[in-house]
């Protein structure tokens, strides 16, 4: 790749990043450098570690009296792979890491969170637990090459493909910024499982002592062409997934979820 192309590939950088005490002589080695930092940041040996014990030692075992994993064997341990959950409480956040991260797989959940989660002191918290944000509404290039590095990396990248938390039963609505990812990087030569992932809780909101269950799907492969009607027809099948693990999760917490 040249020169130009690459200073063109790395245009979109994050405004508000500066790097102390360094000069760059080209804007492409700036954008490098920030790509770089973005990288190494990762995850903090000191916070991560001591934030596992408190949410899976502590919090979740305080909060729920029963914490379930369902189909685990659907879970792939090796490889680049994009985890695809429902989202209806601030809890999946905490049970995704539970079911699917270093304990179980040996690697961990690095969350794609929208900007306003990014922000502040639990925006610097959550980069040190290796988070990364991302503009729901305009993904920069930047954080979707973040992303692809990621996954290209052998990492497991977890995208709540419907946006936000949605606390009543209602028909999954996804949007298609998951499976533009997926074909991004297969683009890239990086050919990226999904795993459908369903979340359930015996109340809603969750209360102290009720019961959480967490489903993993089996894996999908995402179409290779951006063809608009193979992206809708993935998402169709991805949210019949995520629906179907979801159904699984809330009956083994004991509260049914109906078909849509």
């Amino acid at each position: 790749m040249t020169g130009q192309s690459l200073a063109g590939s790395y245009a979109a950088l994050p405004e508000g990043l500066k790097f102390s005490n360094v000069e760059f002589d080209h804007p492409l080695q700036a954008a490098l450098a920030t790509r770089e930092s973005a990288l190494s940041v990762g995850i903090d040996n000191f916070w991560a570690p001591l934030a596992m014990f408190t949410t899976q030692d502590l919090a979740l075992q305080l909060q729920f009296r029963e914490r379930l994993v369902l189909n685990p064997e659907n879970l792939p341990h090796q490889g680049p792979v994009l985890l695809a959950p429902t989202h209806r409480a601030r809890w999946d956040a905490l049970m995704l890491p539970m079911a699917a991260g270093r304990r179980v797989s040996g690697r961990d959940c690095r969350f794609m969170v929208t900007t306003t989660e990014m922000r502040g002191l639990q925006g610097w918290f959550l980069q040190r637990l290796g988070c990364f944000p991302v503009d729901q509404g305009r993904p920069s290039m930047t954080t979707l090459r973040l992303a692809i590095d990621l996954l290209a990396d052998g990492q497991q990248v977890v995208m709540f493909p419907e946006g936000r938390i949605h606390r009543k039963d209602e028909k999954i609505q996804l949007r298609p910024g998951l499976v533009r990812l997926a074909q991004l990087a297969q683009s890239r030569g990086v050919s990226v499982p999904v795993v459908p992932v369903g979340l359930g809780y015996s109340q809603a909101p969750p209360r102290p002592f009720s019961r959480a269950a967490l489903c993993f799907g089996s894996p999908l492969q995402v179409p290779p062409k951006v063809e608009r009607e193979a992206t809708r027809q993935f998402n169709s099948q991805l949210a019949a997934s995520m629906h179907a693990a979801e159904q699984a999760a809330r009956a083994a917490v004991g509260r049914p979820l109906e078909s849509f």
